[in-house]
């Protein structure tokens, strides 16, 4: 790391407008607003050039640099290493002021611990490593050549930049855009063009003044890249014999840049001496480059330090600091690849040798392996292990991938194909993790039937390997193709091992119970059903017994004992004998479907609190949608629409896209009864253009367009939405929550009929589930179809019960207040609707609103124009501020309030300031006495 002092910053050719950005970018962190810019573009076009320009203007900055090396790119957290290394400065551990979990995850990054951690925590603790650093002065983030950075690298870094917008931070990567994509959705970039033929002819006057056939051939045979049109101008100094015939390509018609480049590198390289070629090769092969590792392997080739120093003279390489760099990327992929293959693979051999790193010595190994060895895909495997107990399952993917391709051992082929598929799918690289589970799948069918005494134990296990390989190619078909394919595929996966493996069975069954809940699909939740009964009992009984009873209630309807069962799941959820993640989600969200709403919502709570505690970012978008699912159906809508904002942050960032929709469905529903009706349409909209077949999401859409209907007093456009949204098994699902709309609408146009049939399915949930909340809402029902003299003791009884949520209970109060105003009862009338027009205004319900005024105004209570009371203060804040408000109100300091949301300490400083005016404090301490 170093300070960057102002100083004369030398101009670059035909690139003003890319100048001017990156000044702009630093003027921006300089007045704390952090931004993040990718210059992309071919080799040579000069982006680096670009960076160093901007390390150079940044007069007062402090600076982090670090490049991609190629042949790190599967060394777990290595990019990251190096940039963050500097940190230390000499002192020990650079992360001991860090909170805890946040230290644990960069030291695993760093491999001084060996603690099993989030993939995401590290981006976590840099954001909040960097954020801590630019409080003392503004910080330039220099990322060159990230396409090489190692996966869990990159995702580290781009989770902490996109996150550092209210801090003095400027970040700049350059990306090379080729068969090695690095995509950085949400960053902006820049794609660096070539230079036109007055900016070339520029470049090229100021380099040499060449005769003007010469030139011509120049500008003509560089195609407008910068770097190509240095190097076949200037070729060798002057104080060295010059270059040999061809150097400067033949005038043939034009090739891409980077092609002639290579090619002129390797016509320079071939010119030095023997010795000297085979000592760059030997560091080309390791782009670390110590010279102690390079002097250590050199003896095997005869070579040492002197040996470079041809290569030195003609600035084709530099040593300083204990390393050997080389002035360009294509100088070193000239140097590697333009020798013959013994020499490389005897170059890789020499530094494994000689290099400690457990890691960067399974790689050389591997790099000098011709053919199967077992020893070596071993000593990958262990790797792989390393790699995912430090947050890294990109790197513990291709180690194993790789230890697959030296397997002589078929069977352990197969194994090591399973777990790269797996571990590429934890890494979210889903392109991989499909093709490696679709080979795993054939490895494992191609393997000879076992014999003797392990056969039996030997099929299992083989069996647990397919199973395992068609999970994940369901999770992948989840996100790309449909929860119907989803569901099939992991149905398929489960079918062979319900005795053999009982608990990895419940397990896939679990995904494939969601996946055919998701997708609405009747014939899939049966198959469910049918096979999860025939998973012997074990240790996960209850889990399987209630997602049986799940399946078996979406497909066909309840039996006697469907809730009592799937209640069973949510109290032992509740009372800590579940632990798995995907079995709490279930047992928390079954909760939702029996009715029993707190007990749902605390073990939804619980399990997101306990998430988040342990840095499990990739799981928060989850578990926050049946978490918002349970504030919705609560009341609780603040709570709601925070959740559902932070999940679909954190689910775009992921690139869990088909998540962002099913939170959009439940943001749309909150749009609708908040009185966004605009909002509220065009997230539906965005919710019904998705192909992928979330019919939950669909139906969930549709509600909230039903219930924008019905508040406007359109209850024809209700019933027909509701109509369409209440088919099939998501008529059972979270909208049977729905009915009471739906019975509203179909009375009010008249349709009596039709509502009693929604009634007596109404009658049927409160029956089976003996729940408070859906007697409540039976009886609130049945009042409004009776309308008579009884209708008054079944809004009361209704009023009477508990469990029901404020939003239930206003919408009783104003069909009770609607009935008795009808019914000539003007003050009992007045009481009802005054009670809950306030309840709607405390809970932001502003689409029902204009229907109690509307009634309240008819009994003459209060003048038409009257303005609407004043909103509860923490209704002006966005989710986000909300959420920081709430737990500085809690006493939480602002750090670690950063901790437990995943931003920077800075941001939340940012929050608080924007929400102490909207809630008409000055100070902190103000905050515990609102009611927020």
């Amino acid at each position: 790391m170093q300070i960057a002092s102002a100083g004369t910053v030398a101009s670059i050719v035909g690139r003003s407008g890319e100048q001017s950005r990156l000044r702009r970018l630093l003027a921006d962190a300089k007045e704390g607003h952090g931004r993040a810019l990718v210059l992309r573009g071919e080799a040579g076009i000069g982006k680096t050039t670009l960076v160093d320009h901007a390390a150079a203007m940044a007069g007062g900055f402090r600076v982090l640099r670090a490049a991609g090396v190629e042949s790190e790119a599967e060394i777990p957290f290595a990019g990251l290493q190096v940039l963050l290394a500097p940190l230390a400065d000499g002192s020990g551990d650079a992360f001991g002021g860090l909170p805890d979990s946040h230290a644990r995850a960069l030291r695993a990054a760093f491999g001084t611990v060996t603690a099993p951690t989030d993939p995401l925590m590290a981006g976590a603790a840099t954001l909040m490593l960097l954020s801590e650093l630019a409080e003392r002065a503004p910080l330039l983030v220099l990322l060159d050549d990230a396409h090489w950075f190692d996966r869990s690298s990159a995702a580290a870094l781009l989770f902490a930049v996109r996150r550092l917008s209210s801090d003095p931070v400027a970040t700049i990567l350059t990306a090379r855009d080729g068969d090695r994509p690095f995509p950085a959705d949400g960053i902006e970039s820049v794609t660096l063009s070539r230079l036109d033929g007055a900016s070339a002819a520029q470049l090229l006057a100021a380099r040499r003044t060449l005769p003007h056939d010469v030139a011509a051939r120049v500008l003509r045979e560089s195609g407008g890249n910068p770097l190509a049109i240095v190097e076949l101008a200037v070729g060798q100094p002057a104080d060295v014999p010059p270059a040999p015939a061809g150097v400067l390509p033949a005038p043939v018609a034009p090739l891409p840049a980077a092609g002639r480049l290579e090619e002129h590198f390797r016509g320079r390289l071939r010119a030095l001496p023997e010795p000297t070629r085979w000592a760059l090769l030997l560091a080309a092969a390791d782009h670390r480059s110590e010279l102690a590792a390079f002097t250590a392997a050199g003896g095997a080739f005869g070579v040492g330090v002197a040996d470079l120093e041809p290569a030195e003279v003609r600035e084709l390489v530099r040593v300083s600091s204990g390393r050997l760099e080389f002035r360009h990327p294509l100088i070193r992929a000239a140097a590697y690849q333009d020798v013959p293959i013994g020499r490389r693979l005897a170059a890789h051999r020499a530094l494994a040798a000689v290099i400690d790193d457990g890691d960067r010595r399974a790689w050389h190994l591997a790099a000098a392996a011709a053919g199967a060895d077992e020893a070596v895909a071993a000593a990958l495997d262990d790797a792989a292990e390393r790699a995912s107990t430090r947050g890294a399952p990109a790197a513990a993917s291709q180690a194993l991938e790789r230890a697959a391709t030296l397997s002589g051992d078929r069977p352990a082929r197969a194994r090591r194909l399973v777990g790269a598929a797996r571990t590429a799918y934890d890494a979210g690289e889903l392109d991989r993790a499909e093709s490696l589970a679709a080979a795993a799948a054939a490895a494992v069918v191609s393997l000879d039937e076992p014999t003797g005494g392990r056969a039996r134990a030997v099929v299992a296990e083989r069996a647990g390997q397919a199973a395992e390989a068609g999970w994940v190619r369901a999770q992948v078909a989840y996100e790309r193709d449909s929860p119907t394919r989803a569901a099939e595929l992991a149905i398929e996966a489960a079918a062979p091992i319900l005795t053999i493996d009982p608990a990895r069975a419940t397990a896939v069954l679990t995904e494939a119970s969601w996946c055919a809940r998701d997708a609405a699909d009747p014939a899939l939740l049966a198959r469910c059903a049918v096979l999860l009964a025939r998973v012997p009992p074990g240790p996960a009984v209850e889990v399987r017994d209630a997602l049986a009873a799940f399946t078996t209630l979406l497909s066909s309807g309840s039996t006697p004992t469907t809730a009592r069962t799937m209640r069973t799941l949510l109290h032992a959820t509740r009372d800590g004998r579940i632990t798995g993640a995907v079995e709490r989600l279930t047992g928390g969200f079954v909760g939702l479907l029996v009715g029993d709403d707190e007990t749902a919502l605390a073990t939804l709570s619980a399990l997101a609190a306990a998430l988040r505690d342990q840095g499990a970012i990739g799981w928060l978008p989850y578990a926050n949608e049946p978490l918002a699912l349970a504030y919705l159906v609560s009341g609780r809508f603040r709570e709601a629409e925070v959740t559902v904002a932070e999940a679909t942050t954190l689910a775009g960032e992921l690139g869990q896209h088909l998540q962002v929709t099913v939170l959009r469905s439940i943001a749309a529903w909150l749009a609708a009864v908040r009185g966004d009706a605009a909002g509220c349409g065009r997230l539906a909209a965005q919710v019904r253009a998705d192909t992928r077949g979330h019919r939950v999401a669909e139906a969930l859409a549709t509600w909230a367009l039903a219930v924008t209907d019905l508040a406007r007093a359109e209850p024809a456009a209700a019933l027909d939405r509701l109509e369409e949204a209440g088919r099939g098994p998501v008529r059972r699902d979270v909208l049977v929550r729905a009915r009471p709309d739906h019975i509203d609408a179909a009375v009010r146009v008249g349709e009596r009929e039709r509502a009693r049939e929604l009634l007596a399915e109404l009658g049927s949930w409160a029956a089976r589930t003996a729940s408070p909340v859906a007697s409540a809402l039976e009886l609130r029902c049945a009042a409004i179809l009776d309308d008579g003299p009884s209708a008054r003791d079944r809004f009361e009884e209704s009023l009477r019960l508990d469990g029901c949520g404020p939003y239930d209970r206003a919408r009783t109060r104003l069909a009770y207040g609607e009935w008795l105003r009808r019914h000539r009862s003007p003050t009992a009338a007045r009481t009802q609707l005054a009670e809950a027009l306030a309840m709607f205004d405390r809970i932001a319900a502003h689409a029902w609103t204009p229907r109690a005024e509307a009634e309240l105004d008819a009994l003459g209570v209060r003048p038409t124009g009257q303005p609407p009371p004043e909103p509860r203060r923490a209704v002006r804040l966005t989710p986000q501020e909300l959420q920081v408000v709430r737990l500085a109100a809690q006493g939480q300091t602002n750090r670690e309030i950063a901790a437990q949301l995943f931003l920077s300490p800075r941001t939340v400083g940012h929050h608080l300031y924007k929400a102490y005016p909207k809630l008409g404090v000055a100070r902190r301490a103000e905050l515990g006495r609102l009611d927020l």
